[in-house]
């Protein structure tokens, strides 16, 4: 994989979340790195920097109302849909494969939250699309990420690290 032409290729995706940076609001960004079969790591660094969805606004203040668990927010999907995000998204336009229980913990910084989750394709793909939802099948999307083609082939995995952080102030 020629990672400075997909990074060149993949910065309109970049390039639609720098306004949100400068916003003091939650804000959420997905990391990549994809381990080939034969062992060789292709790291992406930083894909995407949003969407956070309506739905997961919704489930981050049921969790303050104690109706939810925030906890089980961890779970790493992918997927082929070639749609735009959208704060309405409630799923990925094409989910493919089994998700990731990713692992949790606080980021760089006490007000970054931080999970982590790999996913190995079955088959060939060009995986275009993230999400974290609250289920290892259903469940609420928190957030949507779309990025240019990662293609897999069959044994590849993705190792997904999304970050979501609360700015002080906002």
């Amino acid at each position: 994989m020629n990672i400075k032409l997909w990074k060149l290729r993949n910065l309109p995706n970049l390039a639609r979340g720098l306004p949100d940076m400068a916003r003091v609001a939650p804000i959420g960004r997905l990391y990549v790195q994809v381990i080939r079969a034969n062992g060789q790591v292709d790291r992406l660094g930083l894909v995407s920097t949003r969407v956070v969805t309506t739905a997961g606004v919704g489930y981050i203040v049921d969790a303050f109302q104690n109706s939810v668990e925030l906890e089980t927010m961890k779970y790493h999907g992918m997927g082929t849909g070639t749609g735009n995000e959208a704060t309405s998204d409630t799923a990925l336009g094409t989910e493919v494969e089994t998700r990731a229980t990713g692992t949790t913990t606080e980021g760089s910084s006490a007000n970054i939250y931080k999970t982590v989750g790999t996913i190995t394709a079955t088959d060939v793909r060009a995986i275009t699309e993230h999400g974290i939802f609250s289920a290892s099948s259903s469940g609420v999307l928190l957030d949507r990420s779309k990025f240019t083609a990662i293609n897999l082939a069959s044994g590849d995995s993705i190792q997904f690290t999304y970050e979501l952080t609360f700015p002080a102030g906002s």
